[in-house]
C-alpha cells in the first residue's frame, strides 16, 4: 500500500498535466508549491533547478523525485504531478518520466530531507505503487492512495 508521511495538499496533487520538458516541470511544481502551501514561487525554482545541475533527479522506471532545501517550513512538503505523456528527464534509465513527487524540506534539518527522500524512493522503487498511481482517475483517488491512513480503515 502506497502512504507518504511527508505532508501533502490535495491541491499540491495535479494530473494530466501537459508538460513537454523538464524545465516547463520545475516550473509548474514552484507554482503548485507556491499555491499549495504560500513558498516563493522564484526562490523556490531556483533551488530546484541549482539541484538538477548537480544530477537529474529521475529516478527510473519512469519517475522523478526533484527536491531542494527551502528555508522557513517546518517539516517535508511535497508537490506530486502525474504527466499527460511521460517527458524527457535525463533519468538514470534513460527513460522517459511520467510521475514526479517533488520533495521541499526544511534547510536546517538534514534528517527529515533523507528520510523523505527513502520514502518517496522506495514508493517508486514498487512497480505496483507506480501501477497504482498511473491507473487512479483522478487526483482525488491519488491523493487517497498517497495519504493513506491504516489507522482511519482499521475499523
Amino acid at each position: 500500500m502506497i502512504r507518504i508521511s511527508t505532508r501533502l495538499n490535495e491541491r499540491a496533487v495535479v494530473t494530466g498535466c501537459k508538460i513537454d520538458n523538464k524545465s516547463s516541470l520545475l516550473a509548474e511544481i514552484a507554482k503548485v508549491a507556491s499555491e499549495s502551501y504560500g513558498l516563493d514561487a522564484a526562490m523556490l525554482l531556483d533551488r530546484l533547478e541549482e539541484r538538477e545541475k548537480l544530477g537529474a533527479t529521475g529516478f527510473g522506471g519512469g519517475s522523478a523525485i526533484p527536491h531542494c532545501k527551502y528555508d522557513d517550513i517546518d517539516a517535508p512538503l511535497g508537490v506530486f504531478v502525474r504527466l499527460a505523456k511521460a517527458i524527457d528527464y535525463e533519468a538514470i534509465d534513460d527513460g522517459h518520466v511520467d510521475l514526479v513527487f517533488a520533495l521541499i524540506s526544511p534547510s536546517g534539518d538534514g534528517a527529515a530531507h533523507l528520510r523523505a527522500l527513502a520514502e518517496v524512493s522506495r514508493m517508486f522503487r514498487d512497480e505496483s505503487s507506480c501501477a497504482q498511481l498511473r491507473g487512479a482517475g483522478d487526483f482525488g483517488a491519488i491523493y487517497a492512495l498517497l495519504t493513506y491512513d491504516e489507522e482511519r480503515d482499521a475499523a
